[in-house]
C-alpha cells in the first residue's frame, strides 16, 4: 500500500518535471533548435497539420533552421504556419527550402521571456505539492480504514516530503539553466 502511493507520487512528479521541460523547450533562446517548430501547424489540403508530418526541419547553423518540404507546392503555406505561430520567426523561401533565421534577443524580451520561465517554474512547483497533498490524503485514509499503522503513515509522509523536496530542487535546477540560457548572448 505504502509502496504504491509512493511510486505513483515518484511517477506523477516525474511527469509534471518533464512537463515544464518540454514547455520551456519551447521558449526560444537566442540559438536556434528544431523544437521551436514542433507546435506549428500547416494548412495541408484543409486539414491543419503538424509541420513535422508535412517538411523535414533540421538546423543550418546556430542561428538558422532549414524547414524542406516534401511537396514543393507546401512552401506557401508552411511559410504562412511559421509567420502565424506567433514565434516572431520571419521566414523566406529559396527554391524548395525554407530558412527561418533567429532573430537576436533584444534585453527587454529576455526579460520577459525570464518572467515567462518563472511563472512555469512556479507551475510546476505547485503540481508537484499537489501529488504530495494527494499522496498524504492517501496514506490519512490508509491510517484511518487501519491499512497502516501511525508510525508507518509518518514515515511514508516522510519520505513524500524528501521526494517532493528532490522534485522542487530539480525544478530549481532546471530554472536556472534556462534562465542562464537566456541570459547568455
Amino acid at each position: 500500500m505504502i509502496d504504491e502511493v509512493k511510486k505513483s507520487a515518484d511517477q506523477r512528479m516525474q511527469k509534471s518535471l518533464d512537463a515544464l521541460r518540454a514547455d520551456l523547450g519551447k521558449i526560444r533562446t537566442g540559438r536556434a533548435h528544431t523544437g521551436l517548430l514542433d507546435h506549428v501547424m500547416v494548412d495541408y489540403y484543409g486539414t491543419p497539420t503538424q509541420i513535422t508530418q508535412v517538411a523535414n526541419i533540421n538546423l543550418m547553423d546556430a542561428r538558422t533552421i532549414s524547414v524542406q518540404p516534401w511537396e514543393p507546392k507546401l512552401t506557401g503555406a508552411i511559410e504562412k504556419a511559421i509567420r502565424d505561430a506567433d514565434l516572431g520567426l520571419n521566414p523566406s523561401s529559396q527554391s524548395n527550402v525554407i530558412r527561418v533565421p533567429m532573430p537576436a534577443l533584444t534585453e527587454e524580451r529576455r526579460r520577459d521571456l525570464i518572467k515567462v520561465v518563472k511563472t512555469e517554474g512556479e507551475n510546476a512547483k505547485v503540481a508537484v505539492r499537489n501529488v504530495r497533498r494527494d499522496a498524504n490524503e492517501h496514506l490519512k485514509k490508509a491510517l484511518k480504514d487501519k491499512l497502516i499503522s501511525t508510525d508507518d503513515e509518518r514515515r511514508a509522509q516522510d519520505e513524500v516530503q524528501k521526494l517532493t523536496d528532490k522534485y522542487i530542487a530539480e525544478v530549481d535546477k532546471t530554472l536556472a539553466v534556462k534562465e542562464a540560457d537566456l541570459l547568455a548572448v
